[in-house]
């Protein structure tokens, strides 16, 4: 349960502020799966070298594609551990109340950027070949797409829990999704081809891994920037959540509201309460919490609660 205070100043104002069962426990929810994050950048990292090479050697753009999105993959992966690293251990300077969370977010924006750039040069690469015949060779292509595939489905399992949790790690469950993907269409194209000799088939799996990233790399933008630009966060409809607040005893106004996101996990709320001057400002403030807490699932609230006598808390309006 959360807990807060209430301190009446001299003009009867109540303010009062909950905080989450504990606000660590949200923020670094992915601190809890750092290891296996660890772990899935290593294996992913050991496998760029192995694509690259062999993509290399085999003449395939869709291989030499694949490693590219691996190695991007790898990248976010790599930043996700530092950006959770940093994140769950804290800051002594005063001026960060809000320590390092944020990098989370900032990570989960710069896999983004990544995706998108791994996106353009394969579908541009892709392109420029259809038009030749470019000889493949299939079988060293078949053998790293299973190895491939066995390594996305180890890191896939290694991060599907913390991926409910984390946005930085749903951007890297995400991007092992997309690798698996792109490993069974490598696979397939090499089947194809080994069976056809239809080499123009390497350009298009590559051409698909390409625009297979774009729309999930679009979703996790969307999210990192909702939560940049301290938008209310999607699961909380806010006209509901001042009706609600608007029906706690002795409230007579709702202003001031603000709802947004700090990091994964971790939503917060201010708002001012105008009430009845011989309301009880102890009680509005205990039920307009847990009002938050159990029907919005918010614990990091701050309430302040005014008399309707007092003039001074709505001079300023954001």
């Amino acid at each position: 349960m959360s807990t807060g205070h209430n301190d009446n100043h001299i003009h009867g104002h109540g303010h009062g502020h909950g905080h989450g069962l504990n606000a660590l426990d949200a923020v670094n929810a992915g601190a809890r799966y750092r290891r296996p994050l660890a772990w899935a950048f290593a294996i992913t990292v050991a496998f760029v070298g192995v694509e690259l090479a062999v993509g290399v050697l085999s003449g395939s753009l869709a291989l030499l594609s694949d490693a590219g999105h691996m190695l991007s993959d790898a990248g976010g992966l790599g930043m996700s551990w530092a950006a959770i690293t940093l994140a769950t251990a804290g800051t002594a300077a005063a001026h960060r109340t809000y320590g390092w969370y944020r990098l989370e977010i900032l990570a989960a924006l710069a896999n983004t950027l990544l995706l998108f750039a791994v996106a353009a040069y394969v579908v541009y690469e892709a392109i420029s070949r259809l038009g030749g015949d470019h000889e493949v060779a299939s079988t060293p292509m078949i053998a790293v797409a299973i190895l491939g595939l066995v390594i996305n489905l180890v890191a896939f399992k290694l991060l599907a829990a913390g991926a409910q949790e984390s946005l930085n790690l749903r951007g890297a469950y995400l991007e092992v999704i997309a690798d698996a993907v792109g490993s069974v269409g490598v696979l397939v194209g090499a089947a194809i081809m080994a069976a056809t000799s239809w080499y123009w088939i390497d350009s298009l799996i590559a051409i698909g891994i390409g625009i297979f990233i774009l729309p999930r790399a679009y979703k996790l933008g969307r999210d990192a920037l909702r939560i940049l630009v301290e938008s209310a966060p999607a699961h909380v409809d806010v006209d509901r959540l001042a009706a609600d607040l608007h029906t706690v005893p002795d409230v007579v106004e709702v202003h001031d509201l603000h709802v947004w996101t700090i990091t994964s996990g971790m939503d917060a709320v201010s708002v001012h309460l105008q009430v009845d001057p011989r309301a009880d400002t102890h009680a509005v403030l205990d039920r307009a919490r847990e009002l938050l807490r159990d029907r919005h699932k918010i614990n990091h609230a701050t309430v302040q609660v005014e008399p309707t006598d007092h003039a001074g808390c709505n001079l300023v309006q954001w």
